[in-house]
This record gives structure tokens, C-alpha cells and sequence, in this order.
């Protein structure tokens, strides 16, 4: 298994631990614990946990992109993976810190976030449109 794989895979399994654990917050009973808690739960759930997940899976066993490099570009997969990790981080500390006070500064650490899941989305399509391909 690649190293990138693995890397994404043990990521999506962290992030699979921390839904869980905002999911049984969110289950508490009685007032929110913290607002903006919802949001994190989804994107750690869906980002962190699902998309890592496919990505790391699809860069392992998606068709060869060449003889040479067969998982495509690398460094276009760390980015893909470094972005990622980098706007859900963002996106954990940023998320119920504006819903406790929001400010200019946690709305556009929010953006920052928001961008650099995008980019890192953008990154995993450049690198794996190729290796889908017909036999």
C-alpha cells in the first residue's frame, strides 16, 4: 500500500473517532454544548472520514497513470492531502468558535477553510482524471 494511501486512510480514521465523539455531544441531553458543533460533526463525518477515505482508496487502486507513475503526479496527491487536512482543521477549530462569538476573522478562517477543501478536491480530480480509463 502507498504511503499517501496510508496516510489518508489512518487520517479518515481520526476523523472517523472525532465525529463520533461530537456526535455523542450532540446527543447529550439538554442545551447545545457548544454552537456550531453540528457543522464539525457533518464535515468530519463526510470530509474527514468519507472523502479521505475514497481518496486514499481511489490513489491505491484507481488504473496506473503511467509505467513511471502510476499514481500520477505525487506531489499533486500530497497537495490534495495536505489541503484537505489543513481546511478541515480549520474548519474544527473555526466552526464553533464563530458560533460562540462570531467575528470578521473566524468568517474568513471559515472561507480559508472552505477554499482549501475545494482546492484539494480540485488537486484529487487533476490527478485521477486520467487513470479513468477503459481497459
Amino acid at each position: 500500500m502507498p504511503i499517501l494511501t496510508r496516510w489518508f486512510l489512518k487520517a479518515a480514521l481520526v476523523y472517523l473517532v472525532l465525529a463520533l465523539c461530537a456526535g455523542i455531544l450532540l446527543a447529550l441531553p439538554g442545551e447545545t454544548l457548544i454552537s456550531g458543533l453540528f457543522p464539525v460533526y457533518i464535515h468530519t463525518l463526510a470530509f474527514g472520514w468519507l472523502t479521505q477515505l475514497i481518496f486514499g482508496v481511489a490513489l491505491w487502486m484507481f488504473p496506473k497513470y503511467s509505467s513511471a507513475q502510476p499514481r500520477g503526479h505525487e506531489w499533486l496527491g500530497w497537495a490534495t492531502f495536505i489541503l484537505l487536512n489543513i481546511g478541515l482543521t480549520l474548519r474544527v477549530i473555526f466552526e464553533p468558535l464563530h458560533g460562540i462569538s462570531p467575528s470578521t476573522f473566524s468568517s474568513w478562517m471559515l472561507v480559508i477553510a472552505a477554499v482549501l477543501q475545494w482546492l484539494s478536491g480540485l488537486a484529487f480530480v487533476a490527478n485521477t482524471w486520467t487513470r479513468v480509463k477503459e481497459k
